[in-house]
């Protein structure tokens, strides 16, 4: 990267260098149906998945943590017995915001 002649349009350049580079994150959910046609859900873990590496889970309670070749993975560890006792698992990803910021606050 090439350092232009403000500091301003380098630090614009900066933040959208690191939106372009930066992790994803997402949740791993735990459904379950607990009774016919109601469900509940929770968030069992996080995740962050850095391009094509491999990904680090960290459970909700924060007591487990795991790298994975992918966040598909991670779906075997929170799905028990591929849904005999009716827990299921899915991912949702966490929508980039689109924004960056130097300001610790600003970003929170």
């Amino acid at each position: 990267m090439e350092t232009p002649n403000s500091p301003e349009i380098f630090d614009k350049e900066l933040c959208d260098l690191v939106l372009a580079v930066a992790p994803r994150i997402f949740a791993v959910v735990q459904e379950c149906e607990v009774r016919p046609g109601l469900k509940d859900g929770c968030a069992a873990a996080w995740g962050i998945a850095f391009g094509e590496d491999p990904v680090h889970v960290i459970t909700a309670d924060g007591t487990g943590q795991m790298v994975l070749n992918s966040p598909e993975r991670a779906l075997r560890w929170f799905a028990h017995g591929a849904g005999e006792d009716g827990v299921t698992a899915r991912l949702v990803w966490l929508s980039r915001s689109g924004d960056a910021t130097f300001d610790h606050a600003e970003a929170a």
